[in-house]
């Protein structure tokens, strides 16, 4: 007959085995699922990468789609017009190149003014890159800011619309800092050949 001591060592085996195989198939369980984790950041990360590299190729795409209406001669010719004019202070400005006073040269400006707007828009919610914009346009952008911001913060007081042109200044400040910090040799650039 069999001993009950055997039965008990047999049963202590036995459970002694399962509970070896099963801590096996847990530590088994844990490298793949560290090996799939591992899997799935690396995808993360080359996912992350794709995308990076979408939103980079995107705005190089619409920068360059705004660079070539900068390219076009109407708009050349209206920035040279514009950035020509000569006047001793804002009510002089206003009656050389104002909008009543002389409407085809207002909208000469319209057309640069409001360009650099919506440039300075994308700029200031991240859809360009500022130094890529500072590479193809910088002396452009701060001579036109150094030449219309004073008579334009006279505007805004006559007025009371402190949003006119508030983001060509914005665009101005920030390309302005990237250009002292690439040429702090010229702190006043000069207009553009």
């Amino acid at each position: 007959m069999v001993d009950l001591a055997e039965i008990q060592a047999a049963y202590y085996m036995v459970a002694a085995t399962g509970v070896l195989i099963a801590a096996v198939f847990y530590i088994l369980n844990l490298r793949i699922s560290r090996k799939n984790q591992e899997l799935s950041l690396r995808a993360l990360e080359q996912s992350a990468q794709a995308q990076q590299q979408t939103l980079e190729t995107r705005q190089a795409q619409l920068l360059m789609s705004i660079y070539m209406k900068w390219q076009e001669p109407e708009f050349q010719d209206a920035f040279h017009e514009i950035i020509q004019w000569e006047w001793k202070d804002f009510d002089d400005n206003w009656e050389k190149y104002g909008s009543v006073s002389n409407p085809e040269n207002w909208s000469k400006r319209v057309l640069v003014g409001t360009y650099l707007e919506g440039l300075g828009v994308f700029v200031k919610r991240g859809f360009i890159d500022p130094r890529l914009v500072d590479d193809l346009m910088s002396s452009y952008i701060i001579t036109f800011w150094q030449k219309f911001g004073p008579v334009t913060k006279e505007m805004r007081k006559r007025l009371n619309d402190p949003t006119a042109a508030e983001h060509i200044e914005y665009l101005y400040d920030v390309v302005y800092e990237i250009y002292k910090q690439q040429h702090p040799e010229t702190a006043e650039p000069g207009h553009p050949s």
